[in-house]
């Protein structure tokens, strides 16, 4: 018990160090604005894989009471949320800025609906940022949740080494073949997205830009505990 309570300790004073910054220090939000903003997938991939990661650990702490444990795989895990964070930031992009157009065209706002998008919250832009999260979370997310899941049955599959990760190819056909596709549409597809995602993202892009930056590293933990739930059930 008192292992277990110094160790819950340390994580909430590691999230706490990590968010700090945007609250007690103008200077070093400034700096991290800048940056993203600069070097948008280096970022992408370091706040994915400190933050999403240590959602899988959250995640795994809710399900049997220890941040880590063997076979985990903490480190392979920590390399793959960076890809996958590279991805997220680059469907972000694509979306953010593509959505609105679309859905500009299709509703024959002439523009209307682009221009509310860079302007304070109206229904204009709450419906701008639906469709963001919408397109988003219905083309991009399933294929990425498949391929976290492909990639989540690997690092187990060779004990949650860095060199098993590595050395051994990932059988994208057997892993595919072997997922337990029930929970995979009932809980990850048909709830995690309408329920979850879909809401969260839209208030992402609701959000001032500086905002964004702060909501999406908080998602980036939600998406570490959710996803890891998810591999428990199949």
């Amino acid at each position: 018990m008192k292992k277990t309570l110094i160790s819950d300790i340390l994580f909430g004073l590691i999230l706490v160090l990590i968010f700090a910054p945007f609250v007690v220090s103008e200077c070093l939000y400034t700096w991290f604005k800048v940056v993203s903003g600069n070097h948008a997938f280096l970022m992408g991939f370091a706040k994915f894989a400190i933050l999403a990661t240590m959602g899988e650990m959250l995640g795994l702490r809710i399900r049997k009471g220890v941040y880590n444990e063997v076979g985990f795989g903490l480190v392979p895990r920590a390399v793959v949320w960076g890809f996958l964070g590279v991805a997220i930031t680059a469907a972000m992009m694509v979306f953010k800025f593509g959505a609105p157009i679309l859905t500009d065209y299709l509703f024959n706002q002439q523009g209307q609906l682009i221009a509310a998008m860079q302007s304070h919250f109206t229904g204009m832009k709450l419906l701008g940022s639906f469709s963001i999260s919408l397109m988003m979370n219905c083309i991009f997310a399933p294929v990425f949740m498949v391929f976290h899941k492909i990639t989540d049955t690997h690092i187990v599959q060779y004990g949650g080494t860095l060199k098993g990760f590595f050395t051994h190819r990932i059988d994208f056909s057997n892993i595919l073949q072997t997922m337990n596709w029930t929970v995979q549409w009932k809980f990850v597809f048909m709830k995690t997205i309408p329920l979850f995602w879909i809401p969260a993202h839209t208030i992402t892009f609701i959000l001032p830009s500086e905002l964004q930056v702060l909501f999406a590293a908080i998602l980036g933990i939600v998406l570490g505990v959710i996803m890891s739930i998810a591999a428990n059930k199949t």
